[in-house]
C-alpha cells in the first residue's frame, strides 16, 4: 500500500513553491533571510556563508573545489536547492556558467548577522500586563492544546473542548485527514491514521502547510502569511506581545494558532496580548532537527508485551491504532501487539514500517540507547504479518472452458499469453483464466477462429 507523502515537503519546499515575485519580496525581510538559512541542508548553508561577502560571480569549477570528490551528489543537491529558493542566481555565459548570491538576500542577511534584526513589535512592559505564565505552565498549556487538537482528529467525542476549534482548523481536518459520508460521523482516512504516528514537528508543519494552502480561499496572501509565521518564530517564548500591533488577517491567524497551542491569548483590563510557546518559536527549525523531539515512553518486550509510561489520553488512543490496550493506570498503559490489532491497523492504511518507526522514535530512555531499541523478533514479525495480509491479490478475471477443439484452446492460450493477460490454464481440461482487461480482445479472437 503506498505511503501518503505527508512529510515529503518541508519549509523550504513551501517557500520555493511561491511565485518569483512574492519570493523576492520576502527576501526584503531580514528575519525571513535568517529563517531560510536555518532551514537549508548543511552544505547549502556552508555555500551561502562562504559566498556572503563575495560580490563577484563564482565559476562552477570554483564551487566544486569547496567539496570533496565523494560529495559530488550532495554538492549538486545543495546547488539545486539554492537555485529553487532563488538564493543563488545562475549567470550563463558562452565560456562557462557562474553563480552569485541574490543581491537582496545577500544584503539583508549581512545586515541581520552584523547588526541583528528589529521585530515590528516589542514585548509589552511588565507593569501593563497581568501575571504571565511560567515557561513550565506555558509548555503544559501547549502540550494540552496540541493533545486536544489531535484527540479531535481521532474522535470528535473525545476532545473535551471540541467546540472551541475554529472553522479554519476544521477545514484542515477535512483536507485529507477525515472523511464524512451522509449522516455518518467523520472517520479517519489513511492519511489521518498515518499522520497520528508522526512526530510533533512533522505534524505541526503538515498542519501549517495545509493552513497556508487554505488561506488563498479566504483571500489571504500566502507570502504575507509565511512572513508572519517566520517572524513569529523569532519572538521570545513567554513574553507578551500586544494584539493591537497585528493586522486583521494576522489577528485572525493568531486565534487559529492558539487552537494549536502555538500561542496563548490573555486579556487585561485594557489591553490584549499573545504569548508565544515553544511550538511557535521552533517553526523555523528544520524537520530534520531532532532537538525539539520529546522524550520517549514506550517499552516493547520480546514477548510482544508493551508498556507505555504515560498518563496521556492521546498516547493511549494512538497505541490503540495498532495494539491491544489491556488496562491503563495513572501513569502506565499496558498492552500487547497482536496479529489482530496489526491487521486492523493495516486495513486502516498504516504500514508496518510506520508502526516500527513510531515505536523506535518513542522508545523509553531506558531502552532507546540499546540497539535495537525494539526487539528484532517483534519488528520482523510485524513485517511478516503485513506480508501475510498482502499475500492474496484480487485481480478481475474471466474463466474460459468448453473449447470446441484443442487447436482453438491452444490458440486462445497463446493469444492471452502474448497480450500479458493469461493468469492460469489447465491444458488437460482445456480451461483458462484471463485478465478482465483483455476479455473483449479474447472474444474477437475466438470469433475469428470459429
Amino acid at each position: 500500500m503506498p505511503q501518503v507523502k505527508i512529510i515529503a515537503k518541508n519549509f523550504m519546499d513551501m517557500v520555493a513553491s511561491l511565485p518569483a515575485i512574492k519570493l523576492d519580496i520576502l527576501y526584503h525581510n531580514q528575519f525571513i533571510c535568517e529563517a531560510i538559512l536555518r532551514s537549508m541542508p548543511p552544505l547549502a548553508k556552508k555555500y551561502v556563508l562562504q559566498m556572503l561577502y563575495i560580490d563577484v560571480p563564482m565559476t562552477f569549477k570554483s564551487l566544486q573545489e569547496w567539496v570533496l570528490a565523494d560529495g559530488s551528489s550532495k554538492h549538486q543537491v545543495a546547488i539545486d536547492r539554492l537555485i529553487q529558493l532563488r538564493v543563488l542566481e545562475v549567470i550563463d555565459r558562452k565560456k562557462e556558467t557562474t553563480y552569485k548570491l541574490k543581491p537582496t538576500f545577500q544584503t539583508n542577511l549581512r545586515k541581520h548577522l552584523i547588526y541583528g534584526g528589529i521585530l515590528s513589535r516589542e514585548p509589552m512592559p511588565s507593569n501593563v500586563v497581568a501575571r504571565l505564565p511560567t515557561l513550565e505552565e506555558l509548555d503544559a498549556y501547549a502540550h494540552e492544546q496540541w493533545e486536544c487538537f489531535l484527540l479531535q482528529l481521532i474522535s470528535s467525542g473525545q476532545a473535551e473542548r471540541s467546540s472551541s476549534f475554529s472553522s479554519s482548523m476544521m477545514r484542515i481536518f477535512q483536507r485529507g485527514l477525515l472523511r464524512q459520508r451522509d449522516k455518518e460521523a467523520p472517520r479517519l482516512t489513511e492519511s489521518g491514521f498515518q499522520f497520528l504516528l508522526m512526530d510533533t514537528n512533522a505534524q505541526l508543519w503538515y498542519i501549517i502547510r495545509e493552513y497556508i494552502s487554505n488561506s488563498e480561499e479566504q483571500g489571504v496572501d500566502q507570502a504575507d502569511l509565511i512572513a508572519f509565521l517566520l517572524e513569529l518564530s523569532f519572538h521570545t517564548t513567554g513574553e507578551a506581545y500586544n494584539l493591537n500591533t497585528l493586522a486583521d488577517d494576522q489577528e485572525a491567524m493568531i486565534k487559529d494558532l492558539a487552537d494549536l497551542g502555538l500561542v496563548k491569548l490573555q486579556q487585561g483590563r485594557r489591553e490584549r496580548w499573545f504569548i508565544p510557546t515553544k511550538l511557535a518559536t521552533n517553526l523555523s527549525v528544520s524537520l530534520t532537527d531532532s532537538s525539539s523531539r520529546k522524550q520517549g515512553f514506550v517499552v516493547v518486550e520480546t514477548n510482544f508485551r508493551m508498556y507505555a509510561y504515560s498518563s496521556s489520553k492521546l498516547h493511549c488512543e494512538i497505541l490503540r491504532l495498532f495494539s491491544r490496550v489491556e488496562y491503563q493506570l495513572p501513569n502506565l498503559i499496558v498492552g500487547a501487539i497482536t496479529k489482530e490489532s496489526l491487521y486492523n491497523a493495516f486495513e486502516n492504511g498504516i504500514t508496518a514500517e510506520q508502526i516500527i518507526t513510531f515505536l523506535q522514535q518513542n522508545a523509553h530512555p531506558r531502552v532507546a540507547e540499546k540497539l535495537p531499541s525494539v526487539p528484532e523478533n517483534v519488528t520482523d514479525q510485524i513485517r511478516l504479518w503485513e506480508t501475510d495480509l498482502n499475500r492474496v491479490e484480487m485481480t478481475p478475471a474471466h474463466f474460459y472452458d468448453e473449447f470446441s477443439s484443442r487447436d482453438i484452446f491452444e490458440s486462445a492460450s497463446d493469444f492471452a499469453r502474448v497480450h500479458g493477460g493469461l493468469l492460469w490454464e489447465d491444458a488437460k481440461k482445456m480451461q483458462m483464466a484471463v485478465k478482465a482487461e483483455i476479455h473483449m480482445l479474447m472474444r474477437e479472437h475466438l470469433r475469428g477462429n470459429k
